[in-house]
């Protein structure tokens, strides 16, 4: 399992509004505009989109 670090207070913002606990979570990459995520006890990845203005795109799962 890829290592991960926990997110900012910006980030956790961000899981946040996807309806997801973001104590859970752990980033392990951070491009502009994606987070990529790894579930700290399950495992499971998940990448969040979102804008820099703050607005919610699409999310895609299961990469």
């Amino acid at each position: 399992m890829a290592s991960g670090k926990t997110p900012t207070r910006r980030q956790r913002e961000v899981i946040e509004r996807y309806r997801l606990n973001s104590g859970n979570w752990l980033i392990r990459k951070n491009p502009p505009g994606e987070m990529h995520l790894i579930h700290r006890l399950t495992g499971r990845k998940r990448i969040l989109f979102y804008s820099e203005k703050g607005g919610r795109k699409l999310e895609k799962t299961g990469v």
